[in-house]
């Protein structure tokens, strides 16, 4: 393909109306999301200021998806998963008009929270293996790796801008925020009941002990598959940095808050442009190896930021994680979409959805409890070399991993 049809073709894909509506109703509900989770740990520490009650706020979050992730899963490839999406969006909306009448009423109190943050892990465990699934059949014909860059660069904007617009809002009033996450909500689910599929959307085979656990069996199955999510479950895991950005902030670079915020930005700031630029410019050749030399990049990068003693070089080395770590995401979500029958792609994305959300856990509790072993600095280094030595050992393990050259 010529260099001039590829931003054609990227706007070809931004003018079709099934992903415009997936776009941004994915965009929407992320926004609500990231400003959920501004005013819901906001809210709780002002409650109880306790450090454990913020932890427990994710521990909340991320049981639901361990308890039913594969029923999840299954549910994705028996129902129309624009209309699981749609649901599990109206749920969420519901949950933060919940805290929206509480705040403003004055009878909000933690137990009451909690049972929010439950029901938005809950929505949360359906809709993602349903997105992700659903993905695939809102882009034209070989455009999935475009479509999920494109993707994620919502993603990262809604990332980078959530947070902000939640602390905002919530210094007008907690019951703000939590109406205008409501609205956004409840427009992501009309947006998302907009779409039109081209092919009609069918039951699958009725539920079993059997079909819930197949996702797991499929990845196991295909070499592929399971090379690219054990790869980033144990490159996340030993790579977890950015946990313990706080500590750079205040006693290694002597920055303060503000710096702080300009080191979380530095990663998602680097993934959105290579989003765009992926977006615009899509791996062709070698795509296998693409994902190993970023991995290793991304672990690289890791080993600079724990060594930096310098502001500028400790922004530029979180750019190029964040970078580099958006190649591998958009390679492994392409190729694990790519390589799945449609009627398995609910259950093996929720196993993909199990191994990202199990990483990111225990990569935080990985390089906290190093860091109070040994120190933040040893914990990064030792993060960032563990991330390049795993890559380099799943080339050795998954050979034909290595050698892919094509998505398809």
């Amino acid at each position: 393909m010529s260099a001039s049809s590829t931003p054609a073709r990227a706007a070809t894909l931004l003018r079709h109306p099934p992903f415009q509506f997936y776009l941004w109703a994915r965009g929407l509900s992320e926004f609500a999301y990231q400003m959920a989770a501004v005013a819901v740990g906001w809210q709780v520490y002002a409650l109880t200021n306790s450090a454990f009650a913020l932890g427990m706020i994710g521990l909340t979050q991320f049981l639901p998806t361990l308890l039913l992730v594969f029923i999840a899963g299954h549910a994705a490839d028996r129902f129309d998963r624009k209309r699981v999406v749609q649901i599990c969006r109206v749920v969420e909306g519901l949950a933060a008009m919940f805290l929206a009448w509480g705040s403003i009423e004055g009878w909000l109190n933690v137990t009451g929270i909690f049972a929010a943050v439950a029901v938005f892990g809950t929505a949360i465990a359906f809709e993602s293996p349903a997105q992700a699934s659903l993905l695939p059949a809102v882009v034209p014909d070989g455009m999935v790796q475009k479509g999920t860059a494109f993707s994620t660069s919502v993603w990262q904007f809604a990332v980078i801008s959530g947070p902000a617009a939640g602390g905002f809002a919530y210094a007008v009033s907690p019951g703000f925020t939590y109406a205008a996450m409501t609205l956004i909500w409840l427009l992501a689910a009309i947006l998302n009941g907009a779409i039109r599929l081209k092919q009609p959307v069918v039951e699958r085979e009725p539920p079993s002990l059997a079909a819930v656990f197949d996702g797991v069996h499929f990845v196991r199955r295909n070499p592929a598959i399971l090379g690219t999510i054990s790869l980033d479950l144990f490159a996340v895991l030993l790579g977890g940095a950015t946990a313990l950005l706080p500590i750079y902030a205040r006693d290694i670079l002597h920055i303060g808050p503000w710096g702080l915020g300009m080191l979380r930005a530095a990663p998602a700031v680097g993934a959105l442009l290579m989003t765009m630029v992926l977006a615009h410019h899509a791996l062709n050749r070698r795509v296998g190896i693409r994902m190993f030399q970023a991995v290793i990049v991304f672990g690289a990068a890791t080993v600079v930021f724990a060594l930096s003693r310098s502001i500028w070089l400790s922004l530029v080395a979180l750019f190029v994680m964040g970078a580099a770590d958006t190649i591998s995401v958009v390679i492994r979500a392409s190729l694990v979409q790519l390589r799945t029958p449609d009627a398995m792609r609910g259950r093996v994305s929720a196993v993909n959805y199990l191994f990202i959300n199990a990483s990111n856990q225990l990569g935080e509790f990985r390089s906290g409890v190093t860091a109070a072993l040994f120190g933040a600095v040893p914990s990064a280094v030792l993060g960032g070399v563990g991330t390049m030595a795993v890559a380099l050992l799943w080339m050795k393990l998954f050979p034909a991993l290595r050698k892919l050259e094509r998505m398809e």
